[in-house]
């Protein structure tokens, strides 16, 4: 039998994932998940803190995974950097695998982002292993200026939200995640490696 605090897990993703965050209201996911208000103060305190434990309930893991892959890349390597396809793939491939599980989850990333909650997010759930993914990179691309390389990583997060989140413009086969995350690498691989543009802003 589900325990109380995964119901109103369960019940919040739904919401936040068919209508939204900003437009879930705790009374909402009460009604839903047929608990009451001490029920959610007990488990979590707050709205904000309920999505928190709902990130971390699917990214721990994610997070888990890509340091693994990262640490198993660096050994391989003998202190030299590996390539960048590498530390990409380090990095998306354990995305692909929540997402593929839990395409409910994936609404939710997509709402909080298109939401604007998305920095918070990321500053509370993905800074530690986002930098030490960036800096595996830097190591990669030691002849790419300081600032080029800081619009890429740039570029690259918002390629990633989009990727994952966004229904493309063009009419292609989707596939699945696993599938966009390869393509995602290899067209980043070659973001990453193209010369510092040096001309001259107008």
């Amino acid at each position: 039998m589900i325990d109380t605090k995964e119901k109103i897990l369960d019940t919040a993703e739904q919401l936040f994932a068919d209508q939204g965050y900003s437009a879930t209201s705790l009374r909402q996911i009460i009604a839903s998940a047929e608990v009451n208000l001490a029920a959610i103060h007990y488990h979590f305190g707050s709205k904000e803190d309920l999505l928190d434990e709902l990130v971390h309930r699917k990214v721990g893991s994610v997070n888990q995974e890509r340091l693994e892959r990262l640490d198993r890349l660096e050994q391989a390597a003998n202190g030299k950097a590996p390539r960048v396809e590498d530390v990409l793939l380090a990095f998306f491939m354990p995305t692909a695998d929540v997402a593929e599980a839990n395409p409910q989850f994936v609404r939710v990333m997509g709402r909080i982002h298109s939401e604007g909650l998305m920095p918070g997010i990321v500053q509370k759930h993905f800074q530690p292993t986002a930098a030490r993914f960036i800096a595996a990179l830097r190591r990669a691309l030691p002849g790419l200026p300081e600032a080029e390389f800081g619009w890429r990583v740039h570029f690259m997060m918002g390629a990633m939200a989009h990727t994952m989140c966004g229904t493309p413009i063009l009419p292609v086969a989707s596939g699945d995640f696993y599938g966009r995350m390869r393509k995602l690498v290899t067209f980043l691989s070659a973001g990453f490696r193209a010369p510092a543009n040096n001309m001259e802003e107008k």
